[in-house]
Parts: structure tokens; C-alpha cells; sequence
């Protein structure tokens, strides 16, 4: 066990305690659930970073922490639509994606053609998105205005955009290991 694989499995301990916390009902709910989340977060950046400078990388992490990803934005995402039902295409376009690119990554990983699809900018920042417009949409009461919801459904709309413009390059850049052209065509 090692500080980075720790950050890791912080972020997957976090998303009960996440959902618990926005369902309790209690005073300042909803701002407890978007500071954990952030904290979640945050942690995606943190066990990078420790494993690069403390040297600790390993097969277990690299496999570990895109999983941990997965599951945060998914399983906020279907608590958040639960209760706005108005996010529900935006956050069926972003869980199939992650699925989708978890797949492909699995694929060419077993033909060691990882790189090939390696993290891109167009991901990053789909994922920088998705992580405020969740923030924002965990905040969101009826304590605050109707514009904070709002803003929070606009940039999770944008994230969902982001994320079919990021997968496209993904399957691109895979295109020619999916689809081998045929001597015989």
C-alpha cells in the first residue's frame, strides 16, 4: 500500500459517504455532499501526483484509479438525476462514454497498444467540467437561486458534449486496431 493508492481508494470510500450525506436531510446537506465531492476530486489529481514524485507508480494504481473516477461521476450522477430528472440525457451521454472509453482502454491494453489511447486534453478537460457542474448541482437548493441549479445543468450539458467531442478522438486514434484493413478487400 502505498500514499498514491491510498488517495485512490480515499476517493471510492468517499462516494457512500457522498450520497449518505446529500440524502440525510440534515442543515448544510447539500454543502457537506459538493465539499466531499470536491475533496473526491481533488484526490483524481493528488494520487498522480504523489505517485509521480514519490515514485510510486504501479499496475494496481494504474488500474485503480481510472475505476475510482468512474464510479464517482456515475453514481453522483445518478443520485443528482434522481432528484433533477432534466439531467438525465446529459448524464446517460456521460456514463455511456466513460463505459465506452473504460472498454476500448481494456481493449488496447490487451493488444499493448495502451498509449494509443492514452489521456487527452479534449478528456481532461471534460472531466474538469463534469466535476464543477457537479459541484455546483450538489450545492443547489431551494435556499439558493434558481440560476445556480441552472448554471450547474448548463456546464453538466457541456460536459456532455465534451465527452462525445473526447471520444471520437479516442476511437479515432484506435480506429485502424479496431477496423485492420483486409488484404483481401
Amino acid at each position: 500500500m502505498n500514499w498514491a493508492n491510498i488517495a485512490t481508494y480515499s476517493r471510492i470510500l468517499l462516494i457512500p459517504v457522498i450520497v449518505a450525506c446529500y440524502y440525510s436531510g440534515a442543515d448544510s446537506a447539500h454543502l457537506l455532499a459538493a465539499i466531499l465531492f470536491t475533496v473526491a476530486s481533488l484526490t483524481d489529481w493528488l494520487d498522480g501526483y504523489l505517485a509521480r514524485s514519490l515514485n510510486q507508480t504501479s499496475a494496481l494504481g494504474a488500474f485503480l484509479d481510472p475505476v475510482a473516477d468512474k464510479l464517482l461521476i456515475s453514481v453522483i450522477l445518478i443520485v443528482l438525476v434522481a432528484v433533477y430528472p432534466a439531467l438525465m440525457i446529459a448524464a446517460t451521454i456521460i456514463i455511456t462514454r466513460e463505459l465506452l472509453i473504460s472498454a476500448l482502454r481494456e481493449w488496447m491494453a490487451l493488444r499493448e497498444l495502451r498509449n494509443t489511447v492514452a489521456v487527452i486534453f479534449s478528456g481532461k478537460l471534460k472531466t474538469t467540467i463534469q466535476m464543477i457542474a457537479i459541484i455546483i448541482l450538489l450545492l443547489a437548493d431551494a435556499s439558493l437561486p434558481e440560476w445556480v441549479w441552472f448554471s450547474g445543468y448548463l456546464l453538466l450539458n457541456l460536459a456532455a458534449l465534451v465527452s462525445v467531442w473526447s471520444m471520437i478522438h479516442y476511437f479515432r486514434n484506435a480506429w485502424s486496431v479496431l477496423f485492420p484493413k483486409s488484404d483481401g478487400l
